[in-house]
């Protein structure tokens, strides 16, 4: 192989292992948002994206091309398309929505004590 070739490779790797990344980083950022803020942002429920943000990071992990097993590889770029979607318009619509902390909840919980 020349230099070229490897070169080619290379940037072929890192692009699949990008959208690898990306797509799994929707998936954790998903995971981690409380399922109520959904509904209350207008969105679909949280096991909606769950189910598009999961498929699209094992679509392009199966994409990485690593020759164990064959798969189409332009399927990652569609699974990079569900984790855009979820990225660039649902994520920032249920951002405002946080988990509470504190455990035991908050005065304004408890009739304000």
């Amino acid at each position: 192989m020349t230099g070229l070739a490897w070169a080619q490779v290379g940037l072929f790797w890192i692009l699949y292992l990008a959208i690898f990344l990306f797509s799994t980083w929707a998936l954790i950022d998903c995971v981690a948002r409380p399922a109520r803020s959904f509904p209350a942002a207008g969105k679909r429920t949280k096991n909606f994206w769950l189910a598009i943000t999961g498929a699209a990071a094992l679509v392009a992990f199966l994409s990485l091309p690593l020759q164990v097993i064959p798969f189409p590889q332009f399927l990652a770029f569609v699974a990079l398309v569900g984790a855009i979607v979820y990225l660039v318009d649902v994520r920032p619509a249920v951002a405002p929505y946080r988990r509470r902390r504190g455990g035991r909840g908050s005065g304004a919980s408890r009739g304000g004590w």
